[in-house]
């Protein structure tokens, strides 16, 4: 039984709503014009990339699956469109919210502007945003995470399986917020060896220009650094990721995953022996968790942080190679004590 009360939501109201968000964007959860109760839970809205990313998109999509399963209510994802304004954004999510969805989540900074408007628009709804902290607002939840700490084992993994003494990093876009990925990921790679050199690479300057969503740049990206000698690579960029791991098992060497656990992604399957690990963010978990915040009538708001201390972000072990490995488990767990310690700060930028 839901503790928050929901917008009852007409038949005729509805059709002309759904009409209106598929005009903003596909949605792959039909809303139902025959709910009479309003009885609606979670919606989220993809990022770049959307759906079938096999990485940070479909982590969100985990996370409204389980929210679905346990609280037995409809929910519904909606997919970006090419070339979107914030303003067709903003009308996505105003468009959930009319129909009674609470939560209403964005996933991916670029959401920002959208769910301010929204929120101010919809007193009553949670909102929540995914790797964003700038919205303040009494009904929105900014669920951020250190990705930086979670690159930082990555870094550590990388400089002891190197042989070469080179290994590369390939950013999706040159934001801050990848930023964070490539700080870390040196630092962890520099700390554990000064000999190992790292080549950084972006794909694009914004978002807009495909560095999210363009697996053959990432192959590109990743093949130039497996030229100079790059024996790992690790990608922080959405779908693009999947051309570096292409990349990577085409050329025998290691690429790590982000954001999932890419070793078991169905779609990368046929890659899965030449990815070592992933630098992991549980967005599943907080977009569940906020769910569940709203369910139980005590809805989250404000800054909301995942890390290695809450276990929110962390290294994969599916690989047997990398898990075995007794040497590295160790380096990669001695790290992880002192940076939640406070014994090692890992940079952001």
């Amino acid at each position: 039984m839901r503790r928050i009360s929901r917008i009852t939501v007409a038949g005729a109201a509805t059709a002309s709503l759904a009409l209106a968000l598929s005009a903003c964007g596909g949605t792959s959860t039909s809303a139902s014009s025959s709910d009479s109760k309003g009885d609606k839970g979670l919606a989220i809205a993809y990022d770049v990339g959307g759906k079938g990313d096999q990485s940070f998109n479909d982590a969100a999509f985990a996370g409204l699956e389980q929210a679905k399963k346990e609280f037995q209510y409809e929910t519904q994802d909606v997919e970006p469109t090419e070339g979107e304004t914030d303003a067709d954004k903003e009308q996505r999510l105003v468009s959930l919210a009319k129909q009674g969805y609470n939560p209403v989540i964005g996933v991916g900074y670029a959401y920002a502007a959208a769910v301010k408007g929204a929120a101010e628009k919809f007193p009553d709804t949670t909102f929540g945003i995914v790797d964003d902290s700038t919205v303040e607002s009494k009904n929105v939840a900014d669920l951020v995470f250190s990705e930086e700490e979670a690159s930082y084992l990555a870094g550590v993994a990388a400089a002891k399986n190197t042989k070469t003494n080179t290994v590369g990093f390939v950013g999706g876009v040159d934001i801050p917020l990848i930023h964070k990925f490539q700080a870390g990921f040196e630092q962890g790679v520099k700390d554990t060896n000064p000999k190992v050199k790292v080549l950084s690479q972006y794909l694009t300057q914004t978002a807009e220009e495909g560095g999210f969503a363009s697996p053959d740049k990432g192959k590109s990206a990743a093949e130039g650094q497996i030229e100079k000698k790059a024996d790992v690579v690790y990608a922080a960029a959405g779908l693009s990721g999947q051309g570096v791991i292409e990349a990577a098992a085409a050329n025998k060497v290691w690429a790590i995953g982000v954001d999932s656990d890419q070793y078991s992604q169905a779609a990368l399957a046929k890659y899965k022996d030449s990815i070592l690990t992933s630098a992991m963010k549980d967005v599943a978990k907080a977009v569940y968790t906020l769910a569940k915040s709203v369910e139980d009538g005590k809805p989250e708001t404000g800054i909301v942080r995942g890390d290695l201390k809450t276990g929110q972000v962390s290294l994969s072990n599916s690989n047997p190679k990398f898990a075995d490995d007794a040497e590295v488990q160790e380096a990669i767990k001695t790290a992880k004590e002192k940076i939640i310690s406070g014994e090692i700060k890992v940079k952001s930028s």
